[in-house]
């Protein structure tokens, strides 16, 4: 209980107890405790009143003998003796009382004004505590909301973040692994003086042999450097409009430094011309290239342009076919055991797209499907010189169900579909020999894909997507692993 309303209770019960003593104690005090009704002559009631001491002398005698004609009580009043008033004891002691009586009444008037005060500041407090628990429970209610959805929130961040945990702890080594790399190339250079210094003990071929060694051990540790998972794909964009809706282009990933020719290739069977144009601004503005006529034709989109050569399915077979630019002949061909072949087990929008050869950072790829695996994707590494197979790996994916795939730091990624809405929604990692689903959105401007590969140079996708060539740019999560060092 707050103190206004102590306050309060202690005032009433002061004045109940006073209250209550002066109608027992006043009367028995003055002698006001007697009352006498006498019927007077002439038939009317007469009251009379008076004290009753020892002797009547001493006392105010008063009598009430009739009425006037206005109805009014005319008394009669008998004064004591002034002597004996002047000199009565209870006389002083009844103004004494009386005295003490009008301070407790000034006194309790004190009381009761303070006690309005606390009574408005208690009923002014009351309404302030009403608002202030109103307010508390708006904000606990507020605060609830918020926290949920401050929750929420935080979840599904979470698990938007969640796949980057076990990339993250991959990250971790990367300080460690650039000082490896510049160790590695620190350990070149000693190699290469120690080379000078021996020419004369080695003849040519063994050592062009050496430093082509050392030259593949650099460009493995850039390619490991330069590696990652992708996690994005840009918005498209038009490089040029032109040829039927399916067909081939690229660039060479391993094209010397200011290299930038364009090949490109229209359609996709009955068809054994390549157009080669000097760099990426004549592509896009001008119409002047170089044809080069292939010895077979074609069979589907996956052709590669990879160091100077191009790899092609040769049309109806399953033979691979390496042309080298240069001498432009064949330099190598080679059956690609048990590939379906011939629309057996094309991607999803057909065109004879059995066989899918590409690129990325660790080399060559070829992607199909056989009999054995029951249609299922299968994945192979290439040797570029002799095109034999140096891995595979069998997926679970149906090729026939797959729009388009490219190879990203031997990881196959697949996407759902070829027209409409799509998403790259599948990836084969051959490091670790594991799949996963994933849902990175691509942007399928045009409606219609009939070719999407890789190029680790420019860490971007080119598509042929309904008579337009289009590139994406893609952002790759860097990752190491100390292992592959």
């Amino acid at each position: 209980m707050s103190l206004p309303l102590l306050k309060i209770g202690v005032v009433l019960s002061t004045m109940a107890m006073i209250t209550n003593w002066m109608s027992q104690t006043l009367p028995s005090l003055v002698g006001l405790n007697t009352t006498k009704l006498t019927a007077a002559q002439g038939g009317y009631p007469d009251r009379s009143t008076g004290v009753l001491p020892a002797n009547p002398e001493d006392s105010w005698q008063v009598y009430s003998s009739a009425q006037d004609s206005e109805g009014r009580c005319v008394c009669t009043v008998v004064a004591p003796q002034q002597s004996m008033c002047s000199r009565d004891a209870r006389t002083k002691q009844l103004r004494q009382l009386l005295e003490k009586v009008q301070n407790m009444t000034q006194s309790i008037q004190v009381l009761d004004q303070r006690t309005q005060r606390d009574l408005q500041y208690v009923e002014k407090m009351e309404v302030q505590l009403r608002g202030l628990e109103t307010k508390f429970r708006q904000v606990e209610e507020n605060h609830k909301q918020n926290i949920a959805k401050q929750f929420k929130a935080i979840k599904a961040k979470m698990e938007e973040l969640r796949p980057l945990i076990p990339v993250l702890e991959e990250y971790k080594a990367d300080a460690k692994l650039v000082l490896q790399f510049k160790e590695e190339v620190q350990n070149l250079t000693t190699v290469l003086s120690e080379l000078q210094e021996e020419m004369g003990a080695y003849d040519y071929e063994e050592l062009h042999n050496r430093v082509s060694n050392l030259e593949e051990r650099l460009r493995a540790c850039m390619q490991k450097l330069a590696c990652g998972k992708l996690t994005g794909i840009s918005d498209p964009i038009t490089i040029k409009t032109s040829g039927s809706r399916f067909g081939s282009w690229m660039t060479d990933p391993l094209a010397p430094e200011g290299d930038t020719r364009v090949w490109y290739m229209d359609g996709y069977h009955n068809n054994r011309f390549v157009r080669e144009y000097k760099s990426m601004q004549d592509f896009m503005t001008s119409d002047n290239f170089t044809s080069h006529r292939l010895p077979h034709p074609w069979s589907g989109t996956g052709q590669v342009v990879y160091n100077g050569s191009i790899y092609f399915n040769k049309f109806q077979s399953h033979v691979i076919i390496k042309f080298d630019f240069r001498t432009s002949s064949i330099s190598k061909s080679r059956q690609l055991d048990y590939a379906g072949f011939n629309n057996a087990y094309h991607y999803a929008w057909g065109g004879h797209s059995d066989i899918d050869l590409m690129a990325d950072e660790g080399g060559l790829w070829a992607v199909y499907a056989t009999n054995q695996n029951a249609g299922n994707i299968v994945l192979s590494k290439l040797n570029p010189s002799t095109l034999q197979i140096v891995k595979s790996w069998t997926t679970n994916h149906p090729k026939r169900s797959a729009g388009e795939s490219f190879m990203i730091c031997g990881t196959l990624y697949v996407t759902n579909g070829y027209s409409g809405g799509t998403k790259v929604y599948y990836a084969y990692s051959t490091n670790s020999s594991t799949y996963e689903y994933i849902d990175i959105a691509f942007q399928n401007k045009y409606s219609h894909i009939s070719m999407l590969d890789y190029n680790p140079r420019d860490r971007a996708l080119y598509a042929w997507n309904n008579g337009h060539q289009v590139l994406y740019n893609v952002t790759l999560f860097h990752v190491i692993n100390s292992e592959e060092l």
